[in-house]
């Protein structure tokens, strides 16, 4: 094959290519510019928790609750005061009073506590301790309460079971979000890697898209200039 045929043949379909993958390029990022980065973070699901002073009358030392103690902290959960402590054997809730462990929280208690941080009027659908992270919390550690609310969107909150904490919220919108990232960035696998080699082999693929589209340009004068001075 002739070195022009070849330059065709290849900016053609690397163009087809390209042109493919730009749409997806292009309608992903129309909903990531279209629905609002807050939205997107669910921030309007969870409760604004005021400080609540905590007397600390009647509290026990934290370094009693467990052997080798890191650090503790006091707060207050569903009315109550709790540390939550780490240490040797890693996370825990206290009840500050009287230093009964209250983890890992059962169903109830995740019901409850995600309760009290929803924002909304929805009540619980369901709860499911997870002990493999599903896709939308893979970096997270398990086991994690998975707690599911009535409501638009599908709004869903994850729950350490070891301190009571929202780890992650999570609703449809966010899904949507995280599904064209996938195709935004080409990352088919977990969509986290930015850098890679599918995005790598497109980015060369548009080189050399550009690359044989300026050398047709510059190959098409030099012979409409040829053609010229043959009919001269």
């Amino acid at each position: 094959m002739r070195l022009p045929a070849l330059a065709r043949t290849t900016h053609k379909w690397f163009a087809l290519i390209l042109a493919i993958q730009a749409v997806f390029w292009t309608l992903s990022g129309v909903y990531m510019t279209a629905v609002h980065i807050d939205i997107i973070h669910g921030d309007r699901l969870v409760r604004a928790q005021a400080p609540q002073p905590i007397t600390l009358a009647g509290l026990m030392e934290p370094a009693h609750l467990a052997p080798g103690l890191r650090s503790a902290r006091l707060e207050s959960q569903l009315g109550q005061p709790v540390y939550v402590v780490e240490a040797e054997g890693g996370k825990a809730l206290y009840d500050a009073r009287t230093g009964q462990k209250l983890s890992p929280l059962n169903e109830a208690a995740a019901r409850a506590r995600a309760k009290a941080l929803f924002a909304e009027d929805g009540d619980v659908v369901s709860a499911e301790l997870l002990t493999k992270a599903p896709l939308e919390i893979q970096t997270r550690p398990v086991p994690i309460w998975r707690v599911e609310f009535e409501g638009a969107w599908r709004p869903t909150f994850y729950i350490s079971p070891y301190t009571g904490e929202l780890v992650s919220r999570r609703h449809d919108l966010w899904r949507t979000f995280d599904f064209v990232w996938m195709f935004h960035i080409m990352d088919y696998d977990d969509r986290q890697d930015v850098n890679n080699i599918l995005i790598r082999i497109f980015t060369w693929m548009g080189v050399a898209t550009a690359a044989t589209g300026g050398w047709l340009l510059l190959y098409s004068f030099r012979r409409k200039r040829r053609v010229r001075k043959a009919a001269a």
